[in-house]
């Protein structure tokens, strides 16, 4: 991983293609809500479908929670596509042949030239691809468990959550008045909306 993505450090905001064929771009996807992050070997790696089929069936708990989640993959739409299906994923998916991603963070896993993947990384982010905390996937004991991202996101999102003690000081004053800059969606959410 390149030296400069440490805990602290604002993520790239790569924009691919995702599995519907539309261009995204990171930062659109995750809006202002925490994001897990998915490098993926591919279609082929075994460790890869296990991985997200623990976070499909997560996911329920991903959603309610505000948070997103999104793989990116040196798939072409047809693979990428078959990945996403048979692992029930019901995040978007991006699709990375051209490996603009494994080049730019320094990931390629140079033991396997057949395949050209990149090294297999799960990054939670806060909000505004700001890095919270990387794992290294290469064996499969290095990707986090549903706990791990469990306590990772819950420290998150208390670090990034205005409102996440609702029975803070003035809180409920500031919603009474009709200030609700620092309750969910926020001020900048709302001002995005009105905007769009």
């Amino acid at each position: 991983m390149r030296a400069d993505i440490v805990p602290g450090a604002r993520f790239p905001d790569y924009e691919l293609t995702d599995h519907g064929r539309r261009r995204q771009r990171l930062s659109v996807l995750q809006g202002i809500d925490p994001m897990i992050l998915l490098l993926s070997r591919g279609h082929f790696c075994p460790k890869d479908h296990q991985q997200h089929l623990e976070l499909a069936a997560f996911y329920p708990k991903i959603a309610v929670a505000y948070t997103k989640i999104v793989t990116i993959a040196a798939n072409n739409l047809l693979e990428l596509n078959e990945f996403r299906d048979s692992v029930g994923a019901q995040w978007t998916f991006l699709s990375d042949p051209g490996r603009k991603v494994q080049k730019d963070l320094e990931i390629q896993e140079y033991t396997d030239p057949h395949n050209d993947p990149m090294i297999p990384h799960t990054i939670v982010l806060e909000p505004g691809l700001v890095v919270y905390r990387i794992y290294n996937g290469y064996w499969f004991w290095g990707r986090p468990s549903t706990v791990e991202l469990h306590q990772d996101l819950r420290e998150v999102t208390r670090r990034t959550r205005p409102d996440w003690d609702i029975t803070a000081p003035g809180l409920r004053k500031e919603w009474e008045s009709g200030d609700r800059s620092r309750h969910y969606p926020y001020a900048t959410a709302q001002r995005q909306k009105r905007a769009a």
